[in-house]
């Protein structure tokens, strides 16, 4: 009767270290989770999925969480264990304070960067400085007008004279005055060469032309011929005179003799006094 009793005293003192032996395995694991959940922090959810109440904490807060759980359960599984309880909260505490002194903190973001992400540039990129606009080009002057054959009697042409002047100081051509008559055959032969496009295109491009009639009784028009041909005597018409963009004459036909009448001759002449 002694004997059963004692073994079964054995048996009842043998029970809570088995059971305590089976369950700390369950206990050492429970830890290990709950500090690699506590080290490597929430893990990534998709966008609009239905999440808890302890996924939907902030990253700063689930380590504590974490190491809160944990110790729940241990605490639950350890009540039957007394003389393990002590111990295993030790070791969740432990682990708890390592996964949260461990975890690295996010860099903090301030207004203005050092590095190429910085916000501290200008305008579109980041980029310093304005932007710069294309200097406007000054577009080169076209042909000036070529009067056609003749000389128009009624014409002011002192005036036709200081416009073409203005328009020499603007653009840099020279100034040819055309002294002729209308019934004169050798001006109606300069007038045919004039005409022709290479001659004309010499004459758009350097010089701004003026036909004055000196055929007629016109004292003003014979006056502007001695104004810029002053050596006086006869006249062979007609009288070609250059005259620079200021109003000096550069060269008088009267004086050195016509160049022959025909494209050769008069482009020559024409090249040899352009601008």
């Amino acid at each position: 009767m002694l004997r059963s009793v004692r073994a079964e005293r054995r048996t009842t003192s043998a029970r809570p270290a088995a059971l305590l032996g089976g369950r700390l395995p369950l206990v050492a694991a429970a830890v290990v989770v709950a500090g690699m959940t506590a080290a490597c922090g929430p893990s990534a959810e998709p966008v609009g999925s239905a999440a808890s109440a302890g996924a939907q904490a902030s990253p700063a807060a689930r380590p504590a969480e974490a190491a809160a759980t944990a110790s729940a359960a241990v605490s639950a599984t350890s009540s039957a264990l007394p003389s393990a309880s002590v111990a295993v909260s030790a070791s969740v505490a432990a682990s708890a304070s390592v996964s949260a002194s461990g975890s690295s903190p996010s860099p903090s973001r301030t207004g203005k960067g050092s590095g190429p992400g910085s916000g501290s540039g200008s305008g579109s990129g980041g980029a310093t400085g304005t932007s710069s606009k294309p200097a406007p080009t000054t577009a080169a002057p076209g042909p000036a007008r070529v009067p056609g054959p003749g000389y128009d009697s009624s014409a002011d042409a002192r005036a036709q004279i200081d416009a073409a002047l203005r328009a020499a100081k603007s653009d840099g051509r020279m100034v040819l005055l055309d002294f002729g008559a209308n019934w004169c055959g050798n001006c109606k032969a300069a007038d045919k060469v004039f005409a022709q496009p290479r001659t004309s295109a010499i004459l758009g491009e350097s010089y701004h032309l003026v036909k004055i009639d000196i055929g007629g009784d016109s004292s003003a028009n014979s006056a502007l011929l001695r104004a810029y041909s002053p050596s006086g005597g006869t006249y062979r018409m007609p009288v070609l005179v250059v005259v620079s963009p200021s109003g000096t004459t550069r060269t008088d036909t009267h004086v050195t003799g016509n160049p022959p009448l025909t494209a050769e001759g008069i482009d020559s002449f024409l090249r040899a006094w352009a601008p």
